[in-house]
């Protein structure tokens, strides 16, 4: 038997945010035995935890969807860290995308993204990116649409208002044929902002087995390319959002964004939140 946990993650209160499985003693479980497991629990992300490759860093680890294994992702990072620290400032989690520190002060813990946004070249038209989310494309800012990875990857669309993004329903088969002209990029974040540095956000990716994700911290991370690409962000200094998602699944959670820009280029990129354990236990190995 495994020992398990399960933190509700980018929020201080139970049962909102994004819901986390954290496997401990992971070291002798095979890829597929993880997987198994992970379908098992059927939640946006489940992290598993091994030995450290360097006795330097506090562990290593490996992150599944339901349906597959992802290099990266942010709210698996925060509640991890959140849950080994053990009254540490500093957690260093050996990933698959690579190392990712994180720092923890008065139950916050932020990360640094280990790889910066990076471009894709191929959007989708107007027309399609509305009807995938079940909108008219007078829902649609007029902002250029982003296509970012950095491990995982998401296409961004900035909507006009906040009942337009309460209207959003992934629909096919625009939805499939965004996929297809974005190079596979399977997930597609939509936002609007609320107000000076910040942002209320919704996220969609049916291809790794979700539906919606109450709080996503790769797409926030990666967030920082499109804020940089479409003239959000200052030549150099250092930028402050923050953000909402969950709100319509009932689930609220809390994200801040925090980038660093010197001669016009992105330099840095963190993300932040709390976590709360709900649960532990015992699971067996498939």
């Amino acid at each position: 038997m495994l020992n398990f946990h399960i933190y509700d993650v980018f929020t201080d209160t139970a049962f909102t945010g994004n819901p986390l499985a954290i496997v401990e003693g992971a070291d002798g479980l095979t890829t597929a035995q993880m997987q198994t497991i992970a379908r098992q629990f059927n939640l946006s992300e489940t992290i598993f935890i091994q030995t450290h490759d360097d006795p330097s860093h506090t562990a290593k680890v490996r992150i599944f969807f339901p349906t597959a294994e992802i290099p990266f992702a942010g709210h698996p990072t925060i509640g991890c860290a959140l849950h080994l620290a053990n009254g540490a400032p500093t957690v260093t989690l050996e990933e698959v995308a690579g190392l990712v520190p994180v720092t923890i002060s008065d139950g916050t813990a932020e990360f640094t993204a280990p790889i910066l946004p990076r471009a894709l070249n191929t959007t989708p038209d107007r027309a399609t990116m509305a009807a995938a989310l079940g909108l008219a494309e007078h829902d649609l800012a007029p902002t250029a649409f982003g296509n970012f990875e950095g491990g995982p990857s998401f296409l961004y669309v900035e909507l006009t208002t906040l009942e337009a993004l309460s209207r959003c329903k992934i629909s096919e088969p625009a939805f499939s044929e965004t996929r297809k002209t974005a190079g596979d990029t399977g997930a597609i974040y939509a936002y609007v902002p609320t107000g000076p540095n910040t942002i209320q956000g919704r996220m969609f990716d049916p291809p790794a087995g979700i539906a919606e994700d109450p709080a996503t911290g790769s797409a926030t991370a990666l967030l920082a390319g499109h804020l940089h690409a479409t003239g959000r962000l200052p030549a150099s200094g250092t930028t402050t959002f923050t953000l909402r998602q969950g709100v319509e699944m009932g689930r609220p959670s809390d994200l801040r964004l925090t980038i660093d820009t010197a001669s016009n280029a992105l330099t840095a990129v963190r993300v932040a939140g709390q976590a709360v354990p709900v649960a532990s236990g015992q699971i067996r190995i498939p």
